[in-house]
Order: structure tokens, then C-alpha cells, then sequence
């Protein structure tokens, strides 16, 4: 899905913001479009613009952001971390992309359009315990770095 006007402003928005971020962050290295476009083809990911604009210059990784360490997966491995916490058994309708590094996992809350980032434990893991947690990816990484 191509961004709209509103879609391509916040995506360099974030492309701007993020490197301020993502000082301590272990980023790994860009995923190709090809890796990207086989991971949205071969498990029919969605996600938020913002997102896979991020995936495009940092493919996952894991440091501090702020205050606050995270580990955010790479694309090839989103849909397998799914199947393995059987996501869609316990908290249908949610897709985690990364975690805290210890209980907490992050997750694209799908079942609304905007797909906003709920958190939520690994332990028990259950739709009704998600806590919203920010409306965009760039307001995720924002809270993380105020935190």
C-alpha cells in the first residue's frame, strides 16, 4: 500500500526523527526491498507505513531507546515469532514485532485500521491484557525515549 500526501510527510518525519532515537540502538542492517517484498508477500504482512519505512533503513535490533531497552525483530522473522508464541491461538488479531527483552512484547494492534502499538506481557498472553501504548511507530519510539 503506498502512503498518501500525509503518509509520505510523516514517513520523513521519522526518517528524521528516529536517528535522534536510536543513539544506543543496535540497529541491524537495511533490509532490501526484495527481502521486504518476499516477507509481505510469503506471510501477507500489513503494517503500518511508518513501519516499513523503518524496516527499509534499520532491519530490527536492540539497544536503548531512551531509557528503555528493546528488541525489535527483522522482518524475515516477524511471521515465525508469531506461529512460535501462537499469536493468533492466544491474542488473535494482534502481530508482535518486538519486546522489551524481558516479559513485555510490543505488538500492531491489526484489528484497528490504524494498527496502533499495544504492549503486552508474553506471560498469559491474551488480547484483553494489551495496553495501548502509542498511536504510530513514531510515537513509539518517541514515549520509549521519554520514559
Amino acid at each position: 500500500m503506498e502512503p498518501t500526501d500525509a503518509g509520505f510527510a510523516a514517513v520523513n518525519a521519522m526518517r528524521i526523527n528516529a536517528t535522534k532515537y536510536l543513539a544506543k540502538f543496535n540497529g541491524n542492517p537495511a533490509a532490501t526491498l526484495a527481502l521486504i517484498r518476499n516477507a509481505v508477500n510469503r506471510d501477507g504482512l500489513d503494517l503500518p507505513n511508518e513501519y516499513m519505512k523503518f524496516i527499509e533503513e534499520i532491519n530490527g535490533g536492540e539497544g536503548f531507546v531512551g531509557s528503555n531497552y528493546i528488541i525489535l525483530w527483522r522482518i524475515e522473522e516477524l511471521a515465525k515469532m508469531n506461529i512460535d508464541y501462537q499469536v493468533q491461538e492466544y491474542a488473535p488479531g494482534l502481530f508482535l514485532f518486538g519486546s522489551d527483552g524481558g516479559g513485555e512484547a510490543f505488538a500492531f494492534d491489526m484489528r484497528s485500521p490504524s494498527k496502533p502499538i499495544v504492549s503486552m506481557p508474553f506471560v498469559g498472553l491474551d488480547t484483553s491484557l494489551a495496553r495501548p501504548y502509542a498511536l504510530n511507530f513514531i510515537e513509539f519510539l518517541e514515549k520509549l525515549s521519554r520514559s
